[in-house]
């Protein structure tokens, strides 16, 4: 299924060609079955066959079967595996409402819809990149996933990169793999963005930029990005700061975009600044450190107007 021609189709209100008739759906125009929607044990599936996605199709059934279903009863919820993002954004296009995460083997998110919520696609508070990444030229940031599960533990097998973890610990094999399969469908939830810093004179993987929207109330993300360490000292983690930066400030609602450091970590501090963060408090013993110690925090902050000043020249 093409996500994209989910969203075009959602977003410009066509006619899907599709009605339902029992448990099945059925393309009008030619009176095909070409999926099947339903309730099972009080919960909605679907499925669509091959050869009918990509035309928004689903959307268009899960929009319709629920709207009808929901003259009968208050509530419909449905049940999706973490990896199946597709289904994930049938569900937000058709108006559900991600709510919980149902535990057990295997995992599966709750989507739900009252028959009281409006009928139209539920926002997300972080939108998709404009294309497949974002570019300078230089680097390159694009969403993490599966595939990159022997980079990641690459990456986070590094001395370096675990001391400044929070918290400062390796990560096991499946921590790893859960971060990458689960990272689209935390984007989709908008919890956090995880993107790869790719170096595009070799092509290879640098590093990883992530940002996390933990005070959507406030309109405040913090950021956290970690390189290995061949690549570091080459100004490609600060060229991923200002990226993300400007597709935050461009693209969601965020205001205030957050970086934590140690006071120890020098380079660390160099790169905010030359993105163009401003260091605003200094957190004593915010941190978990090592063997249940604690560690002191360096808090620094960017606001658009700073970028904005240092695109132009000011302020220096």
């Amino acid at each position: 299924m093409d996500q994209n021609t989910e969203n075009r189709l959602e977003d410009a209100g066509t006619d899907s060609g599709i009605r339902i008739r029992d448990d099945s759906i059925v393309d009008e125009r030619t009176g095909d079955i070409v999926g099947r929607i339903g309730l099972e044990h009080g919960i909605l599936t679907f499925e669509v066959a091959p050869e009918a996605r990509g035309r928004g199709v689903a959307t268009a059934a899960v929009r319709e079967f629920s709207r009808s279903a929901l003259t009968r009863r208050d509530r419909l919820e449905m049940r999706i595996p973490w990896e199946n993002t597709i289904a994930q954004r049938v569900a937000l296009a058709a108006g559900y409402t991600r709510e919980a995460v149902r535990r057990g083997t295997p995992e599966l998110l709750v989507y739900s819809r009252l028959s009281d919520d409006p009928e139209k696609p539920t926002p997300r508070l972080l939108p998709d990149l404009p294309g497949p990444e974002l570019s300078d030229g230089v680097i390159a940031l694009r969403p993490l996933n599966v595939t990159d599960v022997d980079f990641y533990t690459r990456l986070h097998s590094d001395p370096d990169v675990i001391a400044t973890s929070v918290p400062p610990e390796p990560k096991s094999a499946g921590e790893i793999h859960r971060r990458c399969a689960r990272a689209e469908a935390q984007w989709l939830a908008g919890n956090r963005v995880d993107l790869v810093i790719t170096d595009l004179a070799s092509g290879a993987p640098a590093g990883e930029i992530c940002l996390y929207y933990q005070e959507p109330q406030l309109s405040q993300a913090m950021i956290g990005y970690s390189t290995l360490k061949a690549y570091r000292g080459k100004g490609l983690t600060t060229r991923a700061a200002k990226l993300l930066a400007l597709w935050v400030f461009a693209e969601t609602d965020i205001v205030r975009l957050t970086a934590g450091v140690l006071p120890t970590n020098i380079g660390s501090q160099r790169v905010l600044e030359k993105a163009g963060f401003t260091r605003e408090a200094y957190q004593r013993l915010r941190l978990p450190g090592p063997d249940g110690t604690r560690l002191d925090d360096l808090f620094y902050v960017l606001f658009a107007g700073d970028l904005l000043m240092q695109a132009t020249g000011e302020g220096e």
